[in-house]
Formats: C-alpha cells, sequence, structure tokens
C-alpha cells in the first residue's frame, strides 16, 4: 500500500473513523520527524491550548503537555478540583470560557461517550477539540501513537496479524485501533474473558483463544483491565486472570521472534502480562509512551496549522 506522505490539515481529531488514510499515515510521517528532531515554524507568534481531564490520566495528559512545550505553544493550566466545574459549570460552558479568552485548542478526556457533539455544533465555541477518550468511546490519539510504533517496526500494516487482548469491550483504545487497523490492511484478532467481548467487534478481526493466537501474531497489545468500569460481579482474581487471558512467561516464549508486546498502559503487572515482559526486549510498552510525545506534536501542530 503507498499513500502520498502530506502535510495534514485538521480542524479536530474526535476519532479515527474521520481521518482519512491518506492523513492518518501524514501524521504518522510528521511524527517521526518530530522524533528525529524536526522543528515546527508557527505561522503566528503566539498559540495557547489547555488540557481539561475530567478523568485521571498520566500519559496521554502529561505528553500533551510535553507536546505543547516542545512546540512553544502557551499551556493554560486547568484543574478540576479547583474550577467552577465545582459550582456546577458544565464542560460546555468551561469550554465556552476557554473560547472566549483565546484558547486555540481545548485536550479533553471526559466519561461521557460523544461529549464533543455538543462542542463542535456550537456557534459560538471557536477552539478546536482533540478528543483525548470519551468514556468506553475512542481514545484517537493512543490510536496513532500505536499505529506509529507498529510502523516503526514493520515499515507497513498490510497482511500483519495483531491480536488484542484482553478488556476490549470497555477499552476506547481496542475501538480505535481495530478500525484503522484493518483499514490499513492488518489482519485483527481478539481474545480475552468472552464476557468482554461483543460480537460487533466481528465486523473487524476474529475471536481466537489466547493459546491458539500467541504463536501466529505479529503484534500482540494487551489492554488494562478497566476495574472502574466493571459491575462487582465481573470481577477476576489477579492470579486467574493472569493464567488465563494474560501473557504469562510461558506464553511470551511461544512467540514468533520477531513479534512484539504492546500495552497503552497503566499496565497491571502479573495481571495482564508478566511483570518481567513489561521492559523486556520484545516489549514496545516504554517506546509507545515515548512516540506519544511525538504523535501528539504532529496532531496539534495539524490542527494549528488548520486554523491559520
Amino acid at each position: 500500500m503507498i499513500i502520498k506522505s502530506e502535510r495534514v490539515s485538521l480542524k479536530h481529531l474526535l476519532t479515527v473513523e474521520a481521518l482519512t488514510d491518506q492523513e492518518v499515515m501524514g501524521l504518522i510521517r510528521r511524527g517521526q520527524e518530530f522524533k528525529r528532531g524536526a522543528k515546527w515554524t508557527p505561522a503566528k507568534n503566539q498559540y495557547f491550548a489547555t488540557n481539561l481531564f475530567f478523568e485521571n490520566s498520566t500519559r496521554t495528559h502529561k505528553s500533551f503537555e510535553v507536546a505543547e512545550k516542545k512546540l512553544g505553544i502557551n499551556v493554560i493550566e486547568f484543574d478540576e478540583s479547583m474550577s467552577s466545574v465545582q459550582k456546577g459549570e458544565t464542560l460546555y460552558d468551561t469550554v465556552l470560557t476557554m473560547s472566549a479568552i483565546g484558547v486555540d485548542v481545548a485536550v479533553i478526556r471526559h466519561g461521557d461517550e460523544n461529549y464533543y457533539d455538543e462542542l463542535i455544533q456550537s456557534r459560538t465555541i471557536q477552539c478546536s477539540i482533540i478528543n483525548g477518550g470519551d468514556g468506553s468511546g475512542q481514545h484517537p490519539t493512543q490510536c496513532l501513537l500505536d499505529l506509529l510504533t507498529i510502523y516503526e517496526e514493520f515499515g507497513s500494516f498490510e497482511n500483519l496479524k495483531v491480536a488484542i487482548v484482553g478488556d476490549i469491550t470497555h477499552s476506547r483504545v481496542a475501538k480505535s485501533n481495530m478500525q484503522m487497523l484493518k483499514r490499513l490492511g492488518a489482519k485483527v484478532y481478539f481474545s480475552g474473558p468472552e464476557t468482554w467481548y461483543d460480537k460487533s467487534f466481528e465486523v473487524y478481526g476474529h475471536y481466537l483463544p489466547l493459546d491458539e493466537l500467541v504463536e501466529e501474531v505479529d503484534v500482540m497489545m494487551l489492554l488494562r483491565v478497566q476495574h472502574e468500569r466493571h459491575d462487582e460481579h465481573e470481577s477476576f482474581s489477579k492470579e486467574e486472570y493472569h493464567q488465563q487471558y494474560g501473557l504469562t512467561i510461558e506464553r511470551a516464549a511461544k512467540m514468533k521472534e520477531h513479534a512484539i508486546i504492546m500495552h497503552p498502559a497503566p499496565v497491571n503487572r502479573d495481571v495482564e502480562i508478566a511483570d518481567s515482559l513489561v521492559e523486556s526486549y520484545k516489549s514496545r510498552i516504554v517506546t509507545q509512551m515515548s512516540n506519544g510525545v511525538f504523535v501528539r506534536m504532529a496532531i496539534l501542530e495539524a490542527i494549528l496549522e488548520g486554523k491559520s
């Protein structure tokens, strides 16, 4: 698959399916350029960004902050606990305020799926929206950094075998990745507890027991068990989950020599993956975190250049 590389211009980044293949590859390749030391020459002297995180985050929140500062963007701090949200202010009014005071782009993570619909339909809100995760909906920037990590490793997506394993139903990462990986030519497989799997995912790939997948795939993408999105009757013990659905040391030993291990993190060590595998030679988990900064630089550049 040959895709022409062009500089991308975006108004918002809300879902991966809204991106063309050319835009996806353009953002990946621009991320690679930033990783090699490329610089951005902004169209105007000052841009302002704010990171509105209404759910906990370390990697997404802080890598956006680093990406913004690397690009020379002014970051307007936001702390939900010290904001007017505590007085009953809605998300809409928070973003309306940020737009009114001159913020160019708002990175938002919120527990409601599709929270952004109301924001982008507003005639008054002028700032661009980057979806940093919406409930169990989507996580487009995580998807793009995962794609960069895979592309960096293999140089293509065509016919790669990728397993997405774990808490699939509750994972916005899984939903973004399954859509884009299939579009780019990868063969997608699913595994994990069948109670956390939905038949609607079969449009993107097929479910197989983990022990059947381990020896076949090029990419083993594990997912965090999202305890906060489960009810009390869906729980496993750590030991049970690890032995039945986790990447144990024994399973990892059966992987292809060139195969890699991925996880969006935070990692529940000795649950989804054996502790000793997190930083093993097959693991790209730390690389994913590093690549998050460079992809997010590419996204921010695309949006701010688009505004100019």
